[in-house]
């Protein structure tokens, strides 16, 4: 995954595009850019041999800048999913029957 990652362009070293057969060295800084969000990270040790999530990201330090999570925090709070708020626009069909019968 971190291959493809490197070969679209998603993650940065010193602001050029990362290759996958970089060497890694502890103090290195990237720039990881997923769907969701921008990150930037800090390598704090080295893994030799791949480990699971919850060991791997020991190893690494969330530089993040304060105005992207700020940014993120206010695009999850107006996330909109799509859904029709209750009692708002259209009536229900049951809602619809009551009128008809009113109206009638």
């Amino acid at each position: 995954m971190a291959a493809i990652a490197c070969d679209s362009g998603k993650v940065k070293f010193d602001g050029l595009q990362a290759k996958p057969s970089k060497h890694v060295n502890v103090g290195d800084e990237y720039e990881v850019k997923t769907e969701a969000k921008r990150w930037k990270i800090k390598v704090t040790g080295l893994l030799h041999h791949r480990q699971a999530h919850t060991e791997a990201i020991k190893y690494y330090t969330d530089i993040t800048p304060p105005e992207e999570i700020e940014r993120l925090q206010y695009q999850a709070a107006s996330f909109h999913t799509g859904k029709r708020p209750s009692k708002i626009g259209r009536p229900t069909k049951k809602e619809r029957r009551d009128l008809d019968e009113f109206m009638e």
